[in-house]
């Protein structure tokens, strides 16, 4: 005979899961970060110019555990307070060291940072996330939309990709328990199928027009911003709408309409005129989107380098494009060497809800001019 001693011991199976719940908090971090820098995350260049797949960097602080910081300086390494601390206080700072009393080149250490890595659709779910287009009315002509599939019924038919394996041996079982057998086999009888039902939703048509000044006073700059906000609408609309039609419109003193791929490739040239695409915008609507049948929506970008002569006559058909709009956006592109723009001017005197401009000065008004312009709450 010998003793045995056993250890009982009870797991914790929290800590199991404790990688995964560090992983989700620096999910929750790394997307915080983002939301922080939407505004310059947005205009981008490797973003812009990529062909979707990207995948984006972005410089994150990493994430330390709790734990306790010594006083290193005056050698007290003792973890505990005095009992005296209370909601506010500032911990785990040198008070010793007022600015400008270090050496000159820095002995601290660092804080630590690593690139985070996310891919363009992550980012665009971020940055549409409170986006919508404004004004939606019901119109005369709708579609339905399949807006999902959802497993809903249970029959005896159906495809073996789609088999509900625990109905099936919950049938075989009963079958067996009533005959009073002790088999565990299956018959074509207790096959059991799972069948979908289409969610189905009407969905209002819409129209987007697209205009952007290729002028010669259009530079690399004033074309980026223009370019960078008009990519990211043509994404937040096919990601959002599955029945939205976009029409793209270039001019300089004359306007035309040109493909996706000749919108964001078109180089400069030429003086500018802007009612020219105001006018294009008013034909195009005229001959295939009847305002009964489609929400419109126009949006121009340039800056506002417009013929003067020509700025009353854009007052006149922007006002006949807002009697057959949900809204008018008109964003402008303050360049490097700006003078006040008579075109901003003039449009100032349109006193109309559904009218929406802007100003962007650097990179980083791209995403305000997106927010300003798709509020989905608003309702003219």
């Amino acid at each position: 005979m010998f003793d045995r001693n056993f250890i009982v011991s009870k797991d914790d199976w929290s800590l199991h899961r404790k990688g995964y719940i560090d992983q989700q908090r620096h999910m929750e971090k790394v997307k915080e970060a983002i939301k922080k820098n939407l505004a310059d995350i947005v205009a981008e260049e490797s973003i812009i110019m990529s062909d979707g797949k990207k995948i984006v960097k972005l410089p994150i602080r990493s994430l330390e555990e709790y734990h306790f910081r010594y006083n290193q300086n005056k050698q007290k390494h003792v973890g505990q307070g005095d009992g005296k601390t209370k909601q506010g206080d500032i911990l785990g700072s040198d008070r010793s060291k007022g600015p400008g009393k270090g050496p000159g080149a820095g002995s601290e250490p660092g804080a630590d940072y690593y690139e985070a890595e996310i891919t363009v659709d992550e980012l665009a779910e971020l940055i549409f996330e409170d986006l919508g287009l404004p004004n939606l009315h019901e119109k005369k002509q709708q579609e339905l939309i399949t807006e999902s599939y959802q497993f809903r019924d249970i029959r005896k038919k159906g495809i073996m990709s789609n088999i509900d394996k625990r109905r099936t041996l919950l049938e075989s079982i009963k079958r067996n328990v009533k005959a009073g057998l002790d088999e565990k086999n299956i018959i074509p009888d207790d096959l059991r199928f799972k069948t979908w039902d289409e969610d189905i939703r009407m969905q209002s048509n819409a129209v987007v027009i697209a205009m952007m000044d290729t002028s010669g006073s259009m530079g690399p700059f004033e074309k980026y911003i223009a370019r960078s906000f008009f990519f990211w609408m043509v994404r937040f609309l096919r990601t959002k709408y599955q029945n939205v039609n976009i029409v793209f419109l270039a001019h300089h003193t004359e306007a035309k309409e040109v493909t996706e791929k000749e919108f964001f490739t078109k180089g400069e040239s030429g003086g500018t005129r802007c009612s020219s695409a105001y006018n294009l915008a008013l034909d195009i609507i005229k001959q295939r989107y009847d305002p009964e049948d489609y929400n419109i929506y126009p949006f121009h970008f340039s800056d506002g380098d417009n013929l003067p002569s020509d700025n009353e006559k854009c007052i006149e058909l922007v006002k006949k494009l807002l009697t057959v709009c949900n809204i008018f956006g008109y964003g402008e592109i303050e360049g490097l060497y700006y003078n006040p723009s008579s075109l901003m001017t003039v449009f100032k005197k349109i006193i109309d809800p559904k009218f929406t401009s802007v100003l962007i000065k650097d990179k980083t008004g791209v995403y305000p001019a997106l927010k300003a312009f798709f509020k989905p709450q608003l309702n003219v």
